[in-house]
């Protein structure tokens, strides 16, 4: 994600009145941020939030067009880094363009890799593997819709809810049972909340745009993303619906709640993520206060800290100019590797026995947890990895509702499927190496599987 999004300064609100204006400037970016990120809307069968709405108006009115938009997005993604790496024209020398282009090898490698894809995938020409409905054409037809209009409108609507004073407003409120329970900063909550309602991508981009402004440090950011970036509610709805436990979804929410607490209470607490340094991201520094330093209650101090930060807000044309850049950003940077490692991971999924052999231990401690199909089920366990929805599309020839109870909930709360969120992670500054990646994984399925077996045998039986 971009640095360019603008940081705030240390504020001390101590005494100081609460102007007007001010408080205007507050309110209604933050109202507005609020109802498009964290209100729920029901919308026939599914549950939605307004931002979420507006990308599917525009999924709806380009419809069989975007895998096409998306090859062409891939192709000039290619073509423009070439241009700046090899021609070096003067207007990518400096500044945004020349961050967004001028890019490290592997870097280029795989926007290269991501438009190759792209182009088999939409033409269907070349090996099976790469051009199937279940590698290529997942990433290409399901998921580069879903992620070019729903990114187009966070990008643009974000700041409502981060550049107006609502994380810092929030931040405050909720600071003091964050940092007890978690170890982290309150406006954390928010990240929660947005993924929650909207999409663990969009908690990531919250995180990683947080973490470049100096809110969060190394090991909060770090933290934050790979924990607190949910899965969505519609999403939750769609796995269960895929799976057949419709009837369930009730405990299965309930179960998918609770084990998602306890990991990330206790994952941030071990390694990797403990031993990240408490250091914030160098060109800005620590922006952050949520201390209350003066004798204000919480509640007159919370929206004194939100209203300076309202205050020194970018104007129209600045934010204008930023949200432009971030979907670019979003366009150029990040849709190319979701496409090349999303394409690459579910090939290793789909068409070799990889993620079998590595289930293979699994098979005894399901087979202990008295988890009938052990075998069947234990690839599941691991494939979320690749992406998401994969533990779904096993399970679902699995007979055992248990079984498929638990693999269902085990996927939402693994959280780190490279598909996505990785391949978000690992584009962003935030300090997260592939190896921590799945050592977070790993962990997260350690600690959360004996928590669903356990509410599976107690709520399904």
């Amino acid at each position: 994600m971009s640095s360019h999004l603008r940081s705030a300064d240390n504020i001390n609100t101590e005494g100081a009145p609460l102007s007007t204006h001010g408080l205007i400037k507050f309110l209604v970016p933050s109202i507005l941020g609020v109802l498009l990120f964290l209100v729920p809307f029901s919308t026939g069968d599914t549950i939605n939030i307004g931002m979420g709405l507006m990308a599917d108006g525009l999924k709806t009115l380009l419809g069989e067009a975007l895998p096409a938009i998306a090859t062409l997005v891939l192709c000039l993604s290619v073509l423009l880094t070439g241009i700046v790496k090899l021609a070096r024209p003067t207007w990518a020398r400096a500044g945004m363009l020349h961050e967004l282009f001028d890019v490290a090898p592997l870097w280029v490698i795989m926007r290269a890799l991501g438009a190759l894809f792209a182009l088999m995938t939409y033409f269907q020409v070349g090996p099976a593997f790469i051009t199937a409905s279940f590698t290529g054409g997942v990433m290409l037809n399901d998921l580069a819709p879903v992620l070019l209009t729903f990114f187009f409108f966070a990008a643009i609507l974000l700041p409502f809810l981060v550049d107006f004073g609502f994380m810092e407003f929030i931040g405050s409120l909720v600071r003091t049972p964050f940092r007890i329970i978690f170890g982290l900063p309150g406006r954390s909550a928010i990240d929660a909340t947005a993924s929650w309602m909207g999409s663990g991508t969009v908690g990531v981009l919250i995180t990683t745009q947080q973490y470049e402004q100096g809110f969060y440090n190394r090991r909060e950011a770090s933290a934050i993303a790979t924990n607190f970036s949910i899965v969505s509610i519609a999403f939750a709805l769609l796995v269960t619906s895929f799976i057949g436990i419709n009837h369930l979804f009730v405990p299965f929410y309930l179960t998918v709640v609770v084990a998602g607490l306890v990991a990330a209470v206790i994952v941030p607490r071990l390694p990797p993520l403990s031993r990240k340094p408490n250091s914030y991201y160098e060109p800005v520094g620590c922006q952050i206060q949520e201390e209350n330093t003066g004798n204000q209650n919480l509640l007159r101090y919370s929206l004194g800290v939100a209203v300076a930060r309202a205050e020194k807000a970018p104007g129209p044309a600045k934010l204008a100019k930023l949200a432009l850049f971030n979907v670019a950003d979003i366009f150029f940077g990040l849709l190319p590797l979701v496409i090349a490692i999303g394409t690459v991971a579910l090939v290793l999924a789909e068409f070799t026995p990889l993620f079998t052999w590595l289930s293979y231990p699994m098979v005894p401690v399901l087979e202990w947890m008295q988890i009938p199909e052990a075998a069947a089920a234990a690839p599941a366990t691991l494939v979320g990895f690749a992406d998401m929805f994969l533990p779904a599309v096993l399970a679902s020839d699995i007979e055992s509702e248990l079984t498929r109870f638990v693999i269902a909930c085990l996927s939402l709360t693994q959280l780190i499927y490279m598909s996505e969120i990785g391949a978000l992670l690992m584009k962003s500054k935030i300090p997260l190496k592939l190896w921590e990646l799945v050592a977070i994984f790993l962990l997260r399925t350690a600690i959360t599987l004996p928590i669903i077996v356990l509410m599976a045998h107690w709520l399904v039986g």
